[in-house]
């Protein structure tokens, strides 16, 4: 299975994140297919292709819950959601 997590950048208490693809299997900062996006939540800065992350959740990609939560805050999920019910129907 393929996810949509985040991978964990930075020095300790200055953590600074990418949005990737990777294999379910893979360690957290291990391995990834594509990164997607970044995400640094010091300065909030959050950054995402939505066309891959589009094509990559119509291929079947789960997302995990904190980046489905990122999406959501940031008003992406719908997009998203919208995307895979026209891919089911």
């Amino acid at each position: 299975m393929v996810k949509i997590r985040l991978k964990r950048l930075g020095s300790k208490f200055n953590a600074c994140y990418k949005i990737v693809v990777a294999d379910a299997r893979a360690p957290r900062d291990g391995r990834f297919i594509e990164a997607i996006g970044e995400y640094n939540p010091h300065t909030k800065a959050f950054r995402v292709d939505e066309a891959a992350t589009q094509q990559w959740i119509k291929d079947g990609a789960q997302v995990t819950q904190t980046v489905y939560n990122l999406f959501r805050t940031h008003g992406l999920n719908k997009k998203f959601a919208e995307a895979k019910s026209k891919e089911n129907k």
